[in-house]
C-alpha cells in the first residue's frame, strides 16, 4: 500500500532576502506516489483525503490527495486522473467554475524536498474547456527577479518578487466575468485577464491600512515577510480564500481579515477582528461562502496574532460591515450554503445551521445506511449542496460522504465512499494507510467473504504473536455489511483503532491481524504503527 505523509503545512517564502517561516493554519495529506500510475475509472474517488468539491449540473468534481476525480452520475462512478498526463501525481488544493464560458480550473501541489525538510509546493493550475477530456497546464504564477515595483495608481510601490514554488500554493480560486482570481500563500492575491498566460498581483491594503484606492498616495512595499529586500512584511499578503457574489464584488481572506472590493479588484476596503465595533471573531480568513444573491457572508476565521482572537464561524448579514460570532473554538474549514441552510466543516466535526448560526447540530455518529460501514473521522474539509438543496455532498480527512433524505435536521439516508486498492483474490487482505498513527487516524482492514455473509472475527497480535486486541467477534459481514465494492470481487473493510483490549494505544512495532471468516481459511495481514 502507498504510505501517506500528514503535513502540517509551514509558510515559507525563499527570496533574494532570506527566508522566513510561520505556524500555517493548514493540514493536508499529500500521499507517496507509486512507481506506476494510471487515470483509470472507479466505483470510489482516488483517495479518502477529499479537500475541495464542486457540482456541475450530475457532475461532481473532487480534489483530493491524490488528484482530480469525477464524477457523471451522481457518484455512482468515478474517473480518477491521478497519472493522467495533464495531472501526474500531483495534488489539487482548489477547484473553480467559470459559469461565463463553461471552464473549470484546478491548482495542483505536492511535497517538496528542501534542506532535508519537506514542504508543500505549489505546481501551478489546469483548466479544461471540454468536461475533463483535455486541460491546459500553466505553471505556478511567480515574478521575476526584476519585478520590484507595482505601479498603483497616483503611487509606485516596492514589491517583494515572489521567485519560487515552495509555499506558493494556491488556496482557492474565484471567477469573475473575463478574470481569472487565485489566492496564493507566498503569491498573494492575484488575477488574469488572458486565461492564466499573465498574472498581476493585486495590491491590497498593508496591515496598518483599512482601505487602499487608486487616488490615494502610498508607500509601503508589497511583501508577505520581512527581509532584507523589504524591512516589513504584511499578513494582508498572505492569501488564503477568495470569493466573488458578482463580477464587481470580490471578497479575498487572508491572514490580516476579509477585503472587500465593489469595483472590480481595484479599490479594497479591509475588515478584521480590530477595526470593527462588532468583528469578525479572528484574521485568519481560510474559507468563504455567500447566501447567493444576498449580502449574506459566511467566514471561516482563526485566530491569528492577537490574543483577543478566536477560532469559529463568523457572519455577516451586511456585506462585512458588522458580524455575528458563533460555533467559538471550532477550526472552520470551509462552508456549503443553500438559502437558509448553511453546513460548517471543521476539523473537530460536521456542523448545520438553519438560524444564521444561531443554533448549530451534529449529526452524531455517521453510519452508511446500506453498508453499515461509520466514518471514523472528525476532521471535515469541505461540503457542497447539490439537486436544488435536497442532496449534499462532504469532503473528509477519510473519504467523501453523501447525504439525503427527508427527516429531521440531517436526512437520513448516508452513503460513505471509501478509496481502496481492488482485492486480487478472496484470499488476499491488506490494511491502509500502512504505516498508520492511532494518534490521528484509524487503519482499514479489507478483505473478502466471497460474496458471502459470514460471521467474522479479528484479532490482533504483536511481533512476538502475543495477542492485543479483538477488533470485531462473529460480527455479521458482507453482503452487503461492510461491503464497498460491487464489482468484480467484492470488499469488506474493518477499523482497528491501534488500542489494545485494555483501551491504551499499543508501542510503535509491527503487529499481525488474523481474521476468521466462517468456516473459510483464516487470513493474516500486518500493520506497521508508527507515530
Amino acid at each position: 500500500m502507498l504510505n501517506k505523509l500528514k503535513l502540517s503545512f509551514l509558510i515559507l517564502v525563499a527570496a533574494s532576502s532570506g527566508v522566513v517561516a510561520q505556524n500555517s493554519p493548514f493540514s493536508f495529506k499529500f500521499e507517496d506516489s507509486p512507481a506506476t500510475v494510471a487515470y483509470s475509472s472507479s466505483e470510489n474517488p482516488a483517495s479518502n483525503s477529499i479537500s475541495a468539491i464542486h457540482i456541475q449540473g450530475d457532475t461532481i468534481w473532487l480534489g483530493t490527495s491524490r488528484g482530480l476525480s469525477r464524477s457523471t452520475d451522481k457518484g455512482a462512478s468515478w474517473r480518477n486522473y491521478y497519472g493522467d498526463p495533464a495531472f501526474g501525481t500531483e495534488n489539487i488544493s482548489a477547484i473553480a467554475w467559470d459559469k461565463y464560458n463553461g471552464v473549470l480550473w484546478v491548482s495542483t501541489a505536492h511535497s517538496a524536498e528542501r534542506s532535508g525538510q519537506t514542504f508543500p509546493e505549489g505546481s501551478g493550475l489546469r483548466y479544461t474547456t471540454d468536461g475533463g477530456e483535455t486541460w491546459t497546464k500553466i505553471a505556478q504564477p511567480l515574478d521575476k527577479e526584476s519585478d520590484t515595483l507595482i505601479v498603483y495608481g497616483n503611487s509606485t510601490l516596492r514589491a517583494l518578487p515572489v521567485t519560487v514554488a515552495i509555499q506558493n500554493i494556491t488556496y482557492d480560486i474565484a471567477v469573475t466575468r473575463g478574470v481569472v482570481w487565485i489566492a496564493s500563500f507566498a503569491g498573494g492575491l492575484r488575477k488574469s485577464t488572458d486565461m492564466g498566460t499573465t498574472w498581476q498581483r493585486v495590491i491590497l491594503p498593508p496591515d496598518f491600512l483599512n482601505s487602499v484606492k487608486p487616488t490615494d498616495n502610498l508607500s509601503f512595499c508589497v511583501s508577505p515577510v520581512p527581509g532584507k529586500f523589504c524591512s516589513e512584511g504584511y499578513l494582508n499578503y498572505r492569501a488564503f480564500s477568495v470569493m466573488a457574489t458578482g463580477d464587481s464584488v470580490i471578497y479575498a481572506g487572508t491572514a490580516n481579515g476579509i477585503n472587500k472590493s465593489t469595483d472590480g479588484g481595484i479599490s479594497w476596503v479591509k475588515f478584521n477582528h480590530q477595526n470593527q465595533v462588532n468583528p469578525m471573531s479572528g484574521n485568519f480568513v481560510v474559507g468563504l461562502g455567500n447566501k447567493e444573491g444576498t449580502n449574506e457572508i459566511w467566514a471561516a476565521t482563526w485566530k491569528a496574532e492577537d490574543l483577543n482572537e478566536a477560532y469559529g464561524v463568523s457572519f455577516s448579514p451586511d456585506g462585512g460591515e458588522n458580524w455575528i460570532t458563533s460555533l467559538d473554538g471550532e477550526r472552520i474549514n470551509n462552508f456549503a450554503v443553500f438559502t437558509d441552510k448553511v453546513v460548517a466543516a471543521a476539523s473537530g466535526g460536521l456542523y448545520k445551521s438553519n438560524d444564521f448560526g444561531k443554533n448549530w447540530y451534529s449529526p452524531g455518529n455517521i453510519v452508511d445506511t446500506d453498508s453499515k460501514l461509520s466514518l471514523k473521522t472528525t476532521t471535515f474539509y469541505s461540503a457542497v449542496w447539490a439537486e436544488a438543496g435536497t442532496v449534499l455532498y462532504i469532503g473528509t480527512a477519510d473519504g467523501l460522504i453523501k447525504n439525503s433524505g427527508f427527516v429531521g435536521v440531517w436526512p437520513d439516508k448516508w452513503k460513505l465512499y471509501f478509496a481502496s486498492q481492488p482485492l486480487e483474490s478472496v484470499e488476499e487482505s491488506y490494511a491502509f494507510p500502512n504505516p498508520f498513527s492511532p494518534k490521528t487516524e484509524q487503519v482499514k482492514i479489507k478483505y473478502s467473504t466471497n460474496g458471502k455473509e459470514l460471521n467474522v472475527t479479528i484479532r490482533i497480535f504483536d511481533f512476538g504473536m502475543n495477542y492485543v486486541r479483538t477488533v470485531i467477534q462473529s460480527a455479521p459481514r458482507g453482503n452487503p455489511t461492510h461491503t464497498v465494492n460491487t464489482t468484480g470481487i467484492s470488499g469488506v473493510i474493518d477499523f482497528w483503532d491501534g488500542k489494545d483490549d485494555a483501551g491504551k494505544v499499543v508501542p510503535n512495532g509491527v503487529y499481525f491481524y488474523r481474521i476468521d471468516a466462517g468456516s473459510e481459511k483464516p487470513v493474516f495481514g500486518k500493520i506497521m504503527v508508527l507515530q
